[in-house]
Formats: structure tokens, sequence, C-alpha cells
């Protein structure tokens, strides 16, 4: 059996075909727990009928709810990108950095399947399971690049409805890229509050820009949601569709 090359990722035709014949992935070669925790399964099992079951961020943002790795598949332009996410740590491992194509644009990208983790977070007693330094990278650079450019364009979940938004004071974005009308906004965001119809209309931004920048800032603990405030209107969302649990139900 094949493993996953640290340069490169696979086709998945071939990612496929080695699941068939030995019943596991490449990727999982360094073993690990047979199932995932039962409370993460459950919501990922209600996501399959949801419109946005297979979108990446919402996938991630449940192992972010339940602190719990995750090792998901991201299906795009006919390559598996496998990302183990680690919430509690705010690490990801990858064997390659895909925040730079990540911010080019991936509206095609999707989820092709979701395991329990194959490697574990640097500083675990377990350390052969603790793979290369170099393949752990921050995971709030993955969060803000698949929010701002990533295919969801409506408010996850646990931000959306009557609501109004402000920028947690003690929230700080660093070196994350904020481009165009975006920085000018997360300004604004700081001292004023404002609803996703308000924020819309400001210079420069529009729905989705402003979608996108409350999802980051949410992911990122950054965002104070208002549902009492004078500002809080509730706004439409749009709808797309999934199917990708499949595997992790065989699986179990």
């Amino acid at each position: 059996m094949h493993d996953f090359d640290d340069s490169t990722l696979w086709r998945i035709s071939e990612f496929e075909r080695i699941r068939i014949e030995t019943g596991n992935s490449g990727y999982a070669k360094l073993g690990g727990p047979t199932v995932l925790p039962t409370t993460l399964v459950s919501e990922l099992a209600r996501m399959e009928y949801s419109p946005t079951g297979s979108e990446p961020l919402e996938v991630i943002a449940a192992c972010m709810r339940h602190r719990e790795p995750a090792l998901i598949y991201l299906q795009y332009s006919g390559l598996i990108w496998p990302i183990t996410v680690f919430p509690r740590e705010r690490l990801y491992h990858s064997p390659r950095d895909i925040t730079p194509e990540l911010q080019k644009g991936v509206r095609d990208l999707r989820i092709h399947s979701v395991e329990p983790p194959g490697v574990r977070a640097p500083g675990h007693f377990m350390t052969e399971r603790v793979a290369e330094e170099k393949h752990y990278r921050r995971l709030d650079e993955l969060l803000w690049a698949l929010a701002l450019h990533g295919p969801r364009g409506t408010l996850l979940g646990e931000i959306s409805g009557s609501a109004a938004y402000r920028v947690a004071s003690d929230f700080h974005v660093g070196t994350l890229p904020l481009g165009g009308a975006l920085g000018p906004a997360f300004t604004r965001l700081r001292r004023e509050t404002a609803s996703l119809k308000v924020i819309a209309k400001w210079p420069g931004m529009n729905v989705d820009r402003a979608i996108r920048l409350l999802n980051a800032l949410y992911l990122l603990a950054g965002l104070m949601v208002l549902r009492m405030h004078p500002a809080a209107r509730k706004e439409p969302s749009t709808t797309t569709g999934p199917e990708w649990l499949s595997w992790m139900r065989r699986s179990r």
C-alpha cells in the first residue's frame, strides 16, 4: 500500500482505489482511533441533510465547537487535500501549506470525507504519532483564508438570524491579510455595532464580503454577536447542497 508523499497530493481516482483495495486511506498511515467522538459524528451526520453540509467551513466549525481533532479530506481540482485540524492547539497538519492556494479563491472546494486523526499534535506523549514539525501550521491562517476565499457565502448558523455584530475589544488580527474594503470595515466594526445589511452597504463592501468577514472573525473568536441590540436585524440566507458522510459511516 502506498502512502501520501509529503510533496504531492493524491488524485481522487487513486485515493478511492486505495480505499477500495485496502479498506483504509493511504493518509491514515500512522494509525489511530477507529472512530470519531460520538458527539462530533452526530453533528456531522445532521449536516449531511443540510443545504451546506458539504462545505469545509461548516465541518471545521463543528470540530472547533466540539474541540475535537479530525482528519478532513478536501476535494479540489481533481485532487485530495488532507488536513488534520487540532482546535485545542489552534494548529492543523498538512503535507503542504494550502493557504496560498485558498487565497486565490477556491469556490469549488468541498468535503470528500472525514476520518479520525492519524497524527497527534506536537508535544503529545505518544511521540511516535507526532509528525514532522514543519507540517504543523497555524489554524487561524487556514480558517481566515477559507472563510474569506472558500465556497461558503452564507453566515454560519451560530451567528445567523436576528443579530448585530462588533469586533471583540481584545481581538487582534495580527499578520492576517485584510485587503481592499475589508480593512476599513474591520476597523469600523471596532467602534460600531452593525447588522449584516448595514455592513454590506459600507464603502467597497457587499453582502458576500460582509458575510465572509463575519464568518472569519467568528471562527477566530474575534466577533461579538448581539441579539438584543437595537441594530440587530434578521438576514436572509441562501442554499447549496451536499453528500459526503458515506465513507465515515462505512469505516465505523
